[in-house]
């Protein structure tokens, strides 16, 4: 879809860590290319990309402001700060949901048998943004084992969003599948429409697609 007015918009990417100790992190496997590929297909359209993004190995879309974080409570206060200037928020990042209560100075040493650690909640920070939202767009991601689109529809539900990508975990190590993932995209009229073995490149595409329309729509029909 051919943009009428750039959109400023801020797309997160990549895992968060969270430190256990002065060498030890808990992580998880995302490896922040859907939210890259998002970033360069807004910007080769002409929109104003602020990515903020966890630790990866991709290399950085040019043009676009890029944010490095690593925690979840870093990437909550990078967000916020930007998404009070922004149009759409694309949250894709995986992020922690839980840290440790304590972060243990220096090395753990292994000396029990057994460890155990105490973990605390991380705000969530997309749906803590969107009960703010106003007229912006939100878009997140849903990661399910089971009952995909159910699930699904109830994140879009609960966390105010305009737009879910949700799909199935596969076998392997990616969060979000293979190269070419399959899942549904959910709108905020509960409305799945599947896609197929799409390339992340592509999909990005289809998902900057529908940003679009979402955020020129409601204008248009605001205007009217």
């Amino acid at each position: 879809m051919a943009s009428q007015t750039p959109l400023k918009i801020v797309i997160t990417a990549g895992p968060t860590r969270e430190p256990l100790d002065a060498v030890r992190f808990m992580s998880n496997y995302s490896t922040g290319t859907i939210g890259y590929q998002m970033a360069r297909e807004a910007i080769r359209r002409g929109h104003k990309v602020v990515l903020i993004s966890g630790p990866v190995s991709l290399k950085a879309p040019e043009k676009a402001i890029v944010v490095k974080v690593e925690s979840a409570r870093e990437m909550y206060l990078a967000v916020n700060k930007h998404f009070k200037l922004c149009h759409c928020l694309i949250m894709s990042a995986a992020v922690s949901d839980y840290r440790p209560k304590k972060i243990i100075s220096g090395k753990l040493k292994k000396i029990r048998k057994n460890l155990s650690l105490d973990l605390v909640r991380n705000p969530d920070i997309l749906k803590q943004l969107a009960k703010i939202k106003k007229d912006r767009i939100t878009v997140g991601f849903a990661l399910e084992a089971s009952n995909l689109i159910s699930n699904a529809s109830n994140k879009l539900r609960e966390k105010n969003l305009d737009l879910i990508i949700a799909n199935k975990k596969t076998k392997g190590p990616s969060p979000f599948g293979k190269e070419k993932p399959s899942g549904f995209f959910i709108d905020n009229r509960l409305k799945a429409e599947r896609f197929t073995k799409i390339p992340k490149k592509a999909l990005a595409g289809l998902i900057i697609d529908k940003v679009e329309k979402l955020w020129y729509t409601y204008h248009r029909s605001k205007r009217g």
